[in-house]
């Protein structure tokens, strides 16, 4: 069929065969990610004064709450053009593509529009210190001023995963990791250009990674290949897309709303400990490489083999997939947790800083199973067309508990440490609930609405 040109079928061969070769692509992807944001955060750190890095440190949950909605329709996006290719539907994953690549069009402005417009308002809110205040705006204005680069980027990805392709975006984000961090040096450190340095040249990176996406795409001789004429809103696809990817999208920005308060309270404590904190969330990257990575995986996996009906091929790898997941994240977080004021020392040099650091690695890194469990799990559930389950725990535990437990908690134990206690405490009720929802799943009908 011409839609197995530049596209992987994951639903014949092997179960474990085939997860473990697609997934090794996404970890080394997330992996490329990870050291060029820790590209951004050393140069920063070592070329740039405390107020820039706590500026830089402090802006991934706000980064996060925007862009984490747009990306969450994509992976929604994702899902339905894995079921049609399973299905064999070369007709419809054809429309699905240059439907969700119309969206990511209109998306990338409303982006933009949101970034400028509520960002430093929202900066206000977070308590963010004066003496950051004014890099912290200038670090969203030039990076949500070129958002369209990361929104299209992440839509070309979702469409490139769906039909079983993570070979290549690794390649490109190869590519944009190295310019990254050579602009990173000729910005900060050559030409001081501090937060604005950083965010200019994530910008190009990221958008010379959607460029080469877009390349390939459009080369393509199978259902990749777009058309610029071929643009058009499908309703009945995209609303497909929305059911599915809706709620992926507000799951990830309530959890970024849950986290935002927490770097509310975290920023009360002033710079250095938005510092260590901004550390540990570096460090924290590396167990979310091959978390991130298996989700991803299992929502193709899943999808995929549904959309074949091979009910008992999909249940298999959800099993396979999650107790994977478990395994390697709990390596990790007793690794982090052995080595924290070592790992921490490599971004903060403050002496106070790298303290608060290892107070919040050594209180939630043994607890990374259960992060993993949650985020596998859900990678499953959205497979199986069952995002709204998600999208329902994550704004019930990761958001509303969470923000009721740093309110309340925070005020009777006044200390950094209750702060972080927050994570372990929601990754274990949402555990809870993932669990008896998967052990529910009926995968025959697990696509009927």
């Amino acid at each position: 069929m011409r839609m197995k040109q530049d596209t992987v079928d994951l639903t014949k061969g092997s179960v474990a065969k085939g997860i473990i070769s697609f997934t090794i692509p996404l970890i080394l992807g997330q992996l490329l990610q990870q050291l060029y944001n820790m590209a951004d955060a050393w140069v920063i750190g070592n070329f740039a004064d405390n107020a820039a890095f706590a500026a830089v440190s402090s802006s991934g949950s706000l980064v996060f709450l925007i862009v984490g909605f747009f990306n969450g329709i994509a992976v929604g996006g994702g899902v339905v053009i894995s079921r049609f290719f399973g299905a064999g539907d070369e007709e419809n994953v054809e429309k699905a593509i240059h439907t969700n690549v119309l969206f990511g069009v209109i998306a990338s402005a409303l982006m933009t529009i949101l970034g400028l417009f509520f960002a430093p308002q929202i900066l206000k809110l977070m308590q963010v210190p004066e003496n950051v205040l004014s890099q912290s705006v200038l670090y969203f204005k030039i990076y949500f001023a070129g958002s369209s680069t990361i929104v299209m980027y992440n839509i070309f990805m979702s469409i490139m995963r769906a039909l079983g392709d993570s070979l290549h975006p690794l390649y490109y984000l190869a590519v944009s990791s190295i310019v990254n961090i050579v602009l990173d040096i000729l910005f900060v450190a050559g030409f001081h250009w501090g937060v604005a340095g950083a965010a200019v040249a994530t910008v190009i990176s990221q958008g010379l990674s959607a460029i080469l996406c877009l390349l390939r795409m459009r080369k393509s001789e199978g259902c990749m290949r777009i058309s610029f004429r071929k643009l058009v809103w499908h309703s009945y696809i995209m609303r497909d897309v929305i059911r599915q990817g809706l709620p992926a999208g507000i799951q990830n920005s309530v959890i970024s709303i849950g986290n935002v308060v927490v770097q509310t309270n975290v920023n009360s404590f002033g710079e250095y400990a938005m510092s260590g904190m901004g550390s540990h969330t570096k460090i924290e990257g590396f167990v979310f490489i091959p978390i991130m990575a298996m989700s991803l995986t299992m929502s193709t996996f899943i999808s995929q083999n549904l959309g074949a009906k091979e009910y008992d091929r999909a249940k298999k790898g959800a099993v396979f997939g999650i107790g994977s997941c478990i395994v390697i994240a709990e390596v990790i977080g007793v690794i982090a947790y052995v080595f924290a004021p070592e790992f921490i020392r490599i971004f903060a040099k403050a002496e106070e800083a790298i303290a608060y650091g290892v107070i919040q690695e050594r209180t939630v890194t043994l607890f990374y199973f259960l992060l993993a469990f949650s985020h596998s799990a859900t990678g499953v559930l959205r497979g199986c067309g069952k995002s709204v389950v998600p999208m329902v725990t994550m704004l019930g535990f990761w958001c509303g508990i969470r923000v009721l437990y740093v309110t309340v908690a925070i005020r009777i134990f006044p200390v950094f440490q209750t702060v972080c206690w927050a994570y372990p405490i929601t990754w274990s009720l949402s555990s809870m609930v993932f669990l008896w929802f998967l052990l529910k799943t009926d995968w025959v009908h697990a696509y009927e609405k």
